[in-house]
């Protein structure tokens, strides 16, 4: 026995001498990594070629990575798989298997770890895409049916349709298709609105579905939930106030939300105008919602600020009707944003944006006008606000406090509440805010009283004027219209000579070589002209009449003595001669009725008035007739923004196109630099009085009658041109192209 267990001890001993020598035959092969690789498989380098025993190393070497460093074997699985995977899409068909079964085996080994540590996702994800892959898709169904989300087809919008056309509405029906709204909205928004989108309860695919649904909640979803409600057709019941508004409230309350999300979304002018008026329709159901109808209420400002023509109005309709469902609780909000909205895009004023402020301006007044007593606090802060930075203007006299007042926003914010206080002239609430107005704008014309600024001071004029209309009220504007013609500048001669006429419309500011051009005193007399008759048209009723004018005859007069203008001296005398035989109007009237009464009696004068004022005095009369006439030459200035020229008498000028003749040579063999007045004539071959005797070296074929005839025919408009009266429509059809253009100027 002790002989039998030496042996086995030998032979023990002799295996594991054996065991240790072929693993330091291995340890030569394998990198000194692998040492730490405490189980291996037995690997099948010895019957694979070198290359593949290269690649199977490398692969061991890096799965020895994670004993030794799990932690860094993770990070290169997560970062840098492809290291992992090294070169195995190279290798032949027989790695390729060899590869897949060892990555089997370290899958099994670490599947428990892996299982604990990552998230699997499911088979049954659905991958976004366009809506052409939509279509035609069988796979996608499936796919919609294991989400849980239901296709809609157009089958099912026409029963929808049919179940809202019924007497009696289901609300089932109404649910179901603001569901398909939310749907159809979820399939077009960002990725950020994913959840979204995978909760909805329907899945819109293609374009003919999402157009169905939203047709038919925009056509048949208002008058369906009119029926749900049971409301009467003269029912003046709020409704949210009947008894079946709870079902639809919640609904109705995500409808509301993605419609107007769909708004802020669309950038289309036309399908902006369908969502408007279908949220027109809707403007009564937002009154329980305050939080959302003041979300509504922000978007559709914007609108009504920046739109197109149609948006803003249908935008200020929704408004209007919106606040006026909730006037307690969002005037305030939106008066406020109203206003700033209209401050912030008066900046800029041009012939393109002039038309959309003045809708701004007479819709704020509007809104305004819904509550004077909550107005008033508004335009007092407004106003206060005003003389504030009028104030700076006056006692710092910077570059800086100068610019706060001479721009655009603020002589719109005086418009604005100019037009406010004569709009509403007949109730007390805001008459007190008059005086502190007409202050502001007298002081904004007195702070830089020069020439410069003209434009400005008949801006803010045009406003006073208006204002004492409206109100009744006199305003001592006669002075600053006539102490322009005093002006140094204004007299000065013109050194530079303007083709186009100068306008003052979208100008407040001039530069000096618009100063010395002669289209600046044309328009200032043309301005003064204007103001004066306006203003004195309006008081040419009144008894103190005669006694008013006595100022502006005497500087009138002593003007027109200076004037060496022809076109000046007529216009100023004719407006001078109206204002005299008004004033000798006035003195008859006076004389004949033997005024008697006490003028402190109020009501008195004001019968007087009134009885002046229906037999028409002749300044009346005649400002009556140049309204019309100057109303006709701004239409056709507004239409016609190329063809200015034409109402100022200005033949067409054509350009001929450039001569390859022989110079023009007289009768001496000199060149003639300037041979005719007219380039038309030369160009044509025609002769004319300033070149009779000239000569051309090689003259032009004589042409046929048929080519003269043709030539005289051109001619002839331009000839006919300038005796045409300026202030009439041309038979061309020019009265359409102006309806056209001031469709929102006549709004």
């Amino acid at each position: 026995m002790k002989v039998a267990t030496k042996k086995v001890k030998s032979l023990d001993k002799t295996k594991s001498k054996k065991a240790v020598i072929k693993k330091k035959q291995q340890s030569v092969e394998i990198p000194k990594l692998a040492k730490a690789v405490k189980t291996a498989k037995p690997s099948k380098v010895e019957k694979q070629p070198k290359k593949k025993a290269a690649k199977k190393s490398h692969k061991q070497d890096l799965e020895g990575i994670k004993d030794i460093d799990p932690e860094f074997y993770d990070f290169l699985k997560k970062n840098d798989k492809e290291l992992l995977d090294f070169n195995l899409m190279d290798s032949d068909d027989d790695d390729e298997e060899e590869d897949v079964q060892q990555k089997e085996a370290t899958v099994a080994e670490d599947s428990e770890e892996d299982e604990a540590k990552y998230h699997k996702p499911s088979n049954d994800l659905a991958v976004a895409s366009d809506e052409s892959d939509f279509e035609g898709d069988d796979d996608d169904e499936e796919t919609i049916a294991a989400g849980g989300q239901q296709k809609i087809t157009l089958n099912m919008l026409r029963q929808w349709q049919l179940q809202l056309e019924k007497p009696n509405v289901p609300i089932e029906a109404v649910r179901q298709v603001i569901q398909a709204f939310n749907s159809a909205l979820a399939s077009i928004s960002a990725d950020a609105e994913g959840e979204q989108a995978n909760a909805a309860a329907y899945k819109v695919v293609g374009a003919a579905t999402f157009n169905g649904v939203i047709q038919l909640c925009v056509l048949h979803l208002q008058p369906a939930i009119v029926q749900v409600l049971g409301v009467k057709p003269n029912s003046s019941l709020p409704l949210h106030k009947h008894k079946k508004w709870v079902k639809v409230r919640g609904c109705l309350r995500y409808y509301l939300g993605d419609l107007i999300r769909l708004i802020e979304q669309v950038s289309s002018s036309n399908i902006l105008t369908v969502l408007l008026k279908h949220l027109h329709q809707m403007a009564g159901m937002v009154a329980p919602f305050t939080a959302l109808g003041k979300t509504i209420l922000k978007r559709l400002i914007v609108l009504w600020a920046t739109g197109d023509e149609t948006v803003r109005v249908l935008a200020f309709l929704c408004i209007l009707k919106i606040t006026r469902k909730q006037q307690a609780t969002m005037l305030n909000h939106v008066l406020k944003a109203m206003y700033l909205a209209y401050v912030r895009n008066s900046k800029f004023v041009s012939p393109n944006t002039l038309p959309g402020i003045n809708f701004m301006r007479r819709s704020l007044v509007e809104m305004f006008a819904l509550d004077l007593n909550v107005s008033y606090q508004h335009a007092f802060l407004y106003i206060r606000q005003l003389a504030i930075h009028l104030r700076n203007a006056v006692i710092l006299k910077k570059k800086d406090s100068f610019q706060a007042v001479y721009n655009w926003q603020f002589i719109n914010s005086l418009r604005l509440w100019a037009d406010l206080l004569g709009a509403t002239a007949n109730k007390p609430q805001l008459q007190p805010l008059i005086y502190p107005l007409v202050t502001i704008t007298i002081g904004v014309i007195r702070l830089i009283p020069t020439a410069q600024y003209f434009p400005l001071r008949f801006h803010c004029l045009q406003s006073l004027i208006s204002l004492s209309k409206e109100t009744h009220t006199y305003v001592p504007v006669l002075p600053l219209i006539v102490e322009v013609l005093r002006s140094n500048t204004f007299n000065r001669k013109h050194t530079s000579v303007s083709m186009k006429p100068l306008q003052f419309t979208c100008i407040l500011r001039l530069n000096k070589s618009q100063l010395a051009e002669n289209g600046f005193r044309d328009e200032v007399v043309e301005q003064v002209c204007g103001l004066l008759l306006e203003y004195l048209a309006y008081e040419s009723s009144t008894l103190a009449f005669s006694d008013l004018v006595v100022p502006v005859v005497m500087a009138l007069k002593a003007y027109l003595k200076e004037c060496r203008n022809a076109n000046y001296v007529r216009k100023l005398k004719q407006l001078l001669d109206k204002i005299q035989e008004s004033s000798r109007f006035i003195e008859q009237q006076r004389s004949k009725s033997n005024v008697t009464f006490d003028l402190k009696d109020a009501q008195a004068v004001q019968a007087w008035e009134q009885q002046v004022r229906n037999k028409r005095t002749p300044l009346d009369i005649y400002y009556a007739s140049w309204l019309k006439t100057h109303e006709t030459k701004k239409r056709r200035q507004a239409a016609q923004t190329d063809d200015i020229n034409a109402d100022y008498d200005i033949p067409k000028l054509k350009r001929p196109a450039a001569k390859t003749d022989v110079p023009v040579r007289n009768e001496d063999g000199e060149l003639e630099l300037f041979p005719s007045d007219s380039e038309d004539d030369d160009a044509a071959g025609l002769p004319t009085d300033d070149d009779d005797d000239s000569e051309v070296e090689q003259p032009q074929p004589k042409k046929s009658k048929r080519n003269q005839e043709k030539q005289e025919a051109k001619k002839q408009p331009e000839e006919v041109a300038p005796t045409e009266p300026a202030d009439e429509y041309d038979d061309a059809g020019t009265a359409v192209d102006i309806v056209k253009d001031l469709d929102l100027n006549d709004w």
